[in-house]
């Protein structure tokens, strides 16, 4: 296996004009910046025939902190048939990318979502695994014509299906270190990387920028633009007809097991609530190096909580909570507004659009989280975030 991998890699390495990812420059470069409305973990400058795309953010623990040194990576977009620039000066270490990317590899669902927001779900040919939303691509990957590398939740991509799928671009997300490990192995193969920081966003529309940017690696940037707009214009319209209503309180805390619960607390999963005219009992200031959530236990879920008007009991994380008891001394419990995030589920492919669409969708979430809140605005139906029908009674 090891001897294919090597062969494979030769073979990509030997016509290849794109150098291999080393230690970048982080000094600023200079040119005309385009603007993106938004995002923070990236920045993109055009120059005469090419652009430089910075991204940069922490790799953030799974409801912690913050491991390692903050990850950096510098490309270079270069249209296919024009010189690229020597990759020396500022330029000295940066990833070479000729666009429009034809062949994409993509290690989480959301990515997905993208491509086919984009409409090049073609394009795709290597994928996490078997859980995607969209059937037809499922269906593609089951027949074995889109490889699976793994999902980027906990491990790196696998090398040899990576490297078997020929991609021009691997749209990477990482979860943990041994990712950022990979990246260098990655590299030497002759795949460059494009790490997707979208989860460090501490404004959902942060989220929704990311399609712009793919959208520029993929040539289509019209598309990706008119995409955004889209969102960004349903979110004014929801967070204006949301702020002539009743500030409420919300939060949104999922069961743990033992004694422990996960609320909201800041960041874009935060931002929605708030941006719903909600008060958010448990809110603290956003961390680019902190998890939107951390534990807390019963006692603290009741100290601050007990008041709230609606909660966000349950999401497709959460273990079942049957204590009876403990529900009644919330507000939202007694009063019928407890809901969960558990809608447009697939259990045959064990696929949640909220982790695909609704991610770069946050106004088809913010749509819900203000229908929740504020039921004279209850015009359309719940779609991932609905009554909850499982709690106990």
């Amino acid at each position: 296996m090891r001897v294919l991998v090597l062969v494979l890699a030769l073979a990509l390495l030997a016509g290849c004009d794109r150098a291999p990812d080393t230690t970048a420059s982080q000094t600023a470069v200079a040119g005309r910046e385009i603007a993106m409305p938004f995002a923070k973990t990236f920045r993109v400058v055009d120059r005469d025939g090419y652009r430089v795309v910075d991204l940069k953010a922490s790799v953030v623990s799974w409801g912690g902190d913050a491991v390692g040194e903050e990850q950096f990576r510098r490309l270079v977009l270069v249209p296919r048939g024009n010189t690229a620039p020597p990759l020396t000066g500022d330029l000295a270490g940066a990833t070479l990318i000729r666009t429009p990317v034809m062949r994409i590899a993509s290690n989480t669902a959301f990515h997905e979502a993208i491509t086919k927001a984009l409409d090049i779900n073609d394009r795709l040919v290597a994928v996490g695994g078997v859980k995607s939303w969209d059937d037809a691509l499922r269906a593609r990957v089951r027949a074995g014509q889109v490889r699976q590398i793994g999902y980027g939740w906990h491990s790196p991509p696998d090398l040899d299906a990576l490297v078997a799928a020929k991609p021009e671009m691997l749209l990477m997300s990482m979860e943990d270190m041994k990712s950022v490990g990979a990246m260098p192995r990655i590299a030497a193969l002759g795949v460059p990387t494009v790490p997707v920081f979208a989860e460090n966003e501490p404004d959902y529309m942060g989220r929704v920028d990311y399609v712009r940017l793919v959208g520029m690696l993929t040539g289509r940037e019209r598309e990706a633009n008119a995409f955004a707009d889209m969102v960004a214009r349903n979110v004014a319209a929801l967070k204006k007809a949301a702020a002539a209503q009743p500030t409420r309180s919300v939060m949104s805390a999922w069961f743990a097991g033992g004694d422990r619960w996960n609320p909201t607390i800041r960041n874009a999963d935060a931002k929605l609530l708030r941006d719903a005219n909600g008060r958010n009992p448990f809110e603290e200031p956003d961390d680019p190096r902190k998890d939107s959530f951390n534990q807390i236990s019963t006692e603290q879920l009741i100290a601050q909580g007990a008041d709230a008007d609606c909660w966000i009991l349950r999401d497709t994380h959460s273990l079942p909570f049957r204590d009876v008891a403990v529900l009644r001394r919330f507000k939202a419990y007694r009063e019928g507004c407890v809901f969960a995030g558990d809608g447009m589920y697939k259990p045959p492919a064990d696929a949640f659009d909220f982790y695909e669409t609704g991610f770069i969708r946050p106004d088809l979430v913010l749509g819900d989280i203000v229908r929740m809140l504020h039921p004279p605005l209850r015009t359309e139906p719940f779609r991932y975030i609905r009554p909850d029908t499982k709690v106990p009674r």
